[in-house]
């Protein structure tokens, strides 16, 4: 069988091993303690406002074993896009489907994304580009997701009032879908303009400003009253995650040693990040060992500061990895951590609060800073994103689910230029001026 993956493209690994991924998560869902729930569960998820940041493991709006069943779905449909004829997979592929399965811990759903791969069908057909080549923005497209739910279960009521499903609120998911399938293409496009490559989350700051102006529209433009941005946290699921994970990762370092990246995953680790493609460079092998590093990396980072297992956190683990193909290390991302750590001494957040965890871990899209201008900048990247992340939500309405990634490249847009003009990157440290 490995001789069999080892004759495949990159292309067609990458597709098993984000399938496999899928199935990971469908088996999660049949081995959770509250199995009884599931598709009562997923039932709540479905049926519910999805406005940063509900935990679909809380048995009020989902349950752990519904949650799982809801990311394996979400995770399938993405599966078959990729798969479908004309569509190659390669890092931009594994960031999308990763960050889409992340957020259906909290935000994406089995119904609330369809508008947007509406959207995104019908941009290619006004293009005429085959949908093939447009998969991955239909998936990037999905960090809006919460504006659906909305106007389909309370919009334009007030934000403690809700309906059931109207036409109204049909009509307005389907535009909405429509605006952002058509307007995320170019964003994302410009984007690396605005951050100059150092913001991984390139489709951060594309859906954070998409989505500020759309909030504004609908919200502060005609008088009409916002729901609050509160967390509504359970008490997550330590073991099932901890288990769940580390197979999964293990998996992953074993499947890329037979693959053959052994070898190449000394200079993949020492990479800066910037602009990169692993597997591009090093060998679908020693990308794939990466994924389980990294992803070890982040689950001892999570039992080190004491985190909970909740939803959104164990969520924000598959989204961290999806830049494990395309930037982030262990090494790189190490200054960043570092970063928050030393700004949860002087803030008013502990390491291990709940927003802390989430922002630190979408901080680590500023990884290129770290691997471009060493680690001390990276602290201060780290520091920097600390200070912002809690904030940024407000001038979206917690719409966004990028909210890090839109952070990630407000701090690049700022340290970037200064970084250029009074330091050197560190290939040029030693060098007379």
């Amino acid at each position: 069988m490995i001789e069999m993956l080892r004759k495949k493209s990159a292309s067609d690994i990458l597709k098993i091993v984000l399938s496999a991924f899928s199935l990971a998560f469908l088996i999660g869902a049949l081995c959770s303690p509250d199995l009884s729930e599931m598709f009562s569960g997923l039932g709540r998820i479905v049926s519910k406002p999805s406005l940063l940041t509900k935990d679909y493991f809380f048995n009020e709006i989902g349950s752990v074993s519904g949650c799982f069943l809801n990311v394996a779905l979400v995770g399938l449909v993405c599966n078959l896009m990729t798969w479908l004829p004309g569509a190659t997979a390669s890092g931009g592929t594994v960031a999308a489907y990763m960050l889409t399965v992340g957020f259906s811990f909290f935000g994406i759903n089995i119904l609330n994304i369809w508008p947007f791969i509406l959207g995104t069908f019908l941009y290619s057909l006004v293009k005429r580009q085959p949908f093939a080549k447009n998969v991955n923005m239909a998936m990037f497209c999905t960090a809006l997701a919460p504006l659906v739910s909305e106007v389909l279960f309370r919009y334009p009521l007030g934000p403690e009032e809700a309906h059931g499903v109207t036409l109204l609120g049909v009509v307005l998911a389907l535009v909405i879908g429509i605006v952002v399938g058509f307007s995320m293409p170019a964003l994302c496009a410009h984007a690396q303009n605005f951050h100059k490559g150092f913001d991984l989350y390139n489709a951060g700051p594309a859906a954070g400003f998409l989505c500020l102006m759309i909030f504004a529209i609908m919200y502060k433009a005609i008088g009409n009253e916002a729901p609050a941005i509160a967390a509504t946290l359970g008490e997550g699921s330590k073991a099932v995650c901890n288990v769940l994970a580390i197979v999964c990762f293990v998996l992953c370092i074993a499947l890329g040693i037979l693959l053959g990246g052994g070898k190449g995953y000394g200079k993949l680790l020492l990479d800066s990040g910037h602009k990169a493609d692993f597997a591009a460079k090093y060998g679908i092998g020693a990308t794939v060992i990466n994924f389980g590093v990294y992803g070890l990396f982040i689950l001892a980072y999570y039992n080190l500061i004491g985190a909970t297992f909740t939803g959104p956190t164990f969520g924000v683990v598959w989204c961290m990895l999806a830049f494990c193909a395309a930037g982030a290390t262990p090494l790189n991302v190490l200054p960043i951590l570092i970063g928050y750590w030393v700004g949860s001494l002087f803030g008013a957040n502990a390491i291990n609060a709940q927003a802390i965890v989430v922002g630190a871990c979408f901080a680590s899209g500023l990884a290129p800073v770290s691997g471009v201008y060493g680690p001390i900048a990276g602290i201060v990247a780290g520091v920097l994103h600390y200070c912002l992340v809690t904030s940024v939500p407000a001038i979206h309405g917690g719409f966004n689910l990028y909210n890090g990634g839109f952070t990630s490249g407000l701090v690049a847009f700022v340290l970037v230029p200064v970084l250029e003009s009074f330091f050197k990157p560190m290939k040029e440290w030693g060098k007379k001026s």
